[in-house]
């Protein structure tokens, strides 16, 4: 499958996203073959990535979510940056275009915005999906402050 995945692209890899993804949700297989379909969804995914905004963001929230459950599911580990919660919270930070005043002061009247700024503040929505189960894994400071404000303004954008 690794070597599948390693040359596959478009659709064949997305399928193969799904199938290992629904591999690594079986409760009935033992953990360390879960970590490893989830190792190779996340491999899939990241193929997928093809420049554009819109398949950036894809991308990146079903990675997010993906290594929130294994983080959830599996067990946190900070030696695995897929499980570390604070290499999670870093990635998600990094993703993220907007400041949280932005993002607050666009979704005020974002009604009335352009169709690609509306798009903009979704895929923030969309990128800041996992942050209530994120922060209860990370140690007080700067960067869980950080996502605590992003859920504050989350619900705001549409």
């Amino acid at each position: 499958m690794h070597t599948f995945i390693t040359s596959a692209s478009g659709e064949p890899l997305e399928t193969a996203r799904v199938a290992a993804q629904g591999h690594a949700y079986a409760r009935d297989r033992p953990r360390e073959d879960r970590l490893r379909w989830a190792a190779l969804s996340l491999l899939a995914n990241r193929g997928l990535r093809d420049g554009t905004g819109t398949r950036r963001v894809r991308v990146a929230h079903q990675e997010f979510m993906l290594r929130m459950w294994m983080i959830e599911q599996l067990g946190p580990d900070d030696t695995d940056p897929d499980r570390s919660p604070e290499a999670l919270a870093a990635d998600t930070l990094d993703a993220l275009t907007l400041t949280p005043a932005r993002a607050a002061a666009l979704a005020d009247g974002w009604r009335d915005l352009p169709v690609g700024d509306i798009l903009v503040l979704r895929w923030h929505k969309n990128l800041t999906a996992h942050l209530t189960w994120l922060v209860g894994h990370l140690a007080p400071g700067p960067v869980r402050e950080a996502l605590v404000t992003w859920g504050g303004i989350r619900p705001l954008l549409p």
